[in-house]
C-alpha cells in the first residue's frame, strides 16, 4: 500500500481522514496524494447559466474551495513535518499535491484506479462532509478498496481487525485487497451474522485460508439480539472487542434496495466510530 489518494474538501471531518490516511502511510512508508475535491461547474449552478453573474460566482465559489483544501492539506502536513515527494523514485513516508485535478465526483472512481488505496471520510448530512456520490464513484468506479475514516480521528488502524464475513464475492474481493493490513495485524475476528450471509464459503473456511496464508484468525457466528440489524451486530461486537479497523464488502444488496430498505453496507457508512475498509 504504497500509494494513498486522499480526495480533500475544507470540512470538519477532513481531519480525521488524513490521520487515518497518515496512520496507513506510517505502515508502509507510503505516499499520500491530495488534491481538491469540488462539484463539476454544473453543480454549483443554481440559477441560468447563460448568467454572467452567476457563473462568476461559481468560480469564484470554485477558486475558493481549490484555496481551502490546499491550505488544510498543506498544513496537515507541515504540522506532521511529512516531507514533499522528489522525484519518481520508490516511494517513501511524503505527500503529494495534485493542482490541477478537473471537478467533479467522477474524477475519484477515475483517478484512484491507479493507487493502492482511497480514503475518504465517512458521509454524513452536513455541507461540509464528503458526498455519497464521491463514495460510491470510489468503490465502483476505481476498483480499489476504500478506507472510509469515522468523524474523529482514529488512535490506531488495522492492529484489531474485525471482518464482517457474509460468504459473497464483494467480501472475498474486500479480503484480497486488505491482505496487507492482515498479515500486520496482532488480533483479526472473522464475524458471520446469522441470517445476514448469501451462499457461499463460511467464516471458518475463510479463517482456514488465512491459516494457509500464515495469518491467525478467530471465527465467530452471532444471532442479532432483539430487533438489531446485522450492520448494529457487527459495530456493537466491533466495540465490545476494541477493534480499529472493520473489513467489509460493500454493498452484496444493490445499492437501490439498501437506500429503500436499508443494509448492513449503509448502516455501517451511517454509524462507524472506527475506520472503515471497503471494496466492491
Amino acid at each position: 500500500m504504497k500509494t494513498i489518494l486522499v480526495p480533500t474538501e475544507h470540512g470538519s471531518t477532513m481531519v480525521s481522514a488524513l490521520d487515518t490516511a497518515l496512520l496507513l502511510a506510517q505502515k508502509f512508508d507510503s505516499c499520500i496524494e491530495g488534491f481538491p475535491l469540488r462539484p463539476a461547474v454544473a453543480d454549483l449552478v443554481a440559477m441560468d447559466p447563460d448568467s454572467g453573474l452567476t457563473m462568476v460566482a461559481v468560480k469564484e465559489n470554485d477558486a475558493e474551495m481549490v484555496r481551502q483544501a490546499e491550505v488544510l492539506f498543506h498544513s496537515f502536513m507541515d504540522n506532521h513535518q511529512i516531507a514533499a515527494r522528489v522525484g519518481e523514485a520508490e516511494a517513501s513516508l511524503s505527500w503529494t499535491w495534485l493542482k490541477d485535478a478537473p471537478s467533479g465526483h467522477d474524477f475519484v472512481g477515475s483517478y484512484g484506479r491507479v493507487f493502492d488505496m482511497i480514503v475518504l471520510a465517512r458521509p454524513g448530512d452536513e455541507w461540509q462532509s464528503p458526498s455519497m456520490i464521491t463514495l460510491e464513484s470510489a468503490l465502483f468506479e476505481s476498483g480499489r478498496p476504500v478506507l472510509i475514516a469515522p468523524p474523529n480521528s482514529p488512535r490506531s488502524l488495522g492492529a484489531n481487525i474485525l471482518v464482517a464475513w457474509n460468504n459473497s464475492t464483494e467480501q472475498a474481493r474486500t479480503m484480497a485487497d486488505a491482505m496487507p493490513l492482515l498479515r500486520r495485524a496482532d488480533r483479526i475476528t472473522i464475524l458471520t451474522v446469522e441470517g445476514a450471509t448469501v451462499a457461499g464459503p463460511s467464516g471458518e473456511q475463510m479463517t482456514r485460508s488465512l491459516k494457509m496464508n500464515g495469518i491467525a484468525a478467530d471465527t465467530m457466528t452471532l444471532k442479532p439480539i432483539g430487533k438489531r440489524s446485522a450492520g448494529e451486530t457487527i459495530l456493537t461486537k466491533a466495540d465490545e472487542l476494541g477493534c480499529d479497523l472493520i473489513v467489509k464488502g460493500a454493498y452484496t444488496q444493490s445499492r437501490l434496495r439498501q437506500m429503500i430498505f436499508g443494509g448492513t453496507t449503509r448502516h455501517i457508512l451511517a454509524n462507524a466510530k472506527l475506520p472503515v475498509l471497503m471494496a466492491h
